[in-house]
């Protein structure tokens, strides 16, 4: 589970068998401790939400929406080799007022 704010707006498609596919980038920020020091932790990580249970929960995200997502991590491949994370959803929930997870 991961919480933050919507930074690039969801981009959706369907794929050949008719399933919702939307993709947006969402933005933590968050103080946590480690080694008994405060740190603060910054991350952008894509999220991947498929299934018509969460397309209505994705139309009404827009940037700087706050969130809370659970799911899993993955790897995403990309053209250059690179490996990099996405969260696919398996619930996306709409917060209001300041995120902190």
């Amino acid at each position: 589970m991961i919480a933050g704010q919507v930074s690039r707006a969801p981009q959706v498609r369907r794929s050949p068998a008719g399933v919702p596919i939307a993709r947006f980038v969402l933005q933590h920020r968050s103080r946590q401790r480690a080694a008994g020091r405060e740190r603060e932790a910054v991350c952008s990580l894509q999220v991947v939400a498929s299934g018509s249970a969460l397309e209505g929960a994705v139309a009404e995200l827009a940037v700087g929406t706050a969130v809370r997502v659970s799911g899993f991590l993955s790897r995403a491949d990309n053209r250059q080799g690179e490996y990099r994370l996405v969260v696919h959803a398996d619930t996306l929930e709409i917060l209001q007022g300041v995120v902190d997870a």
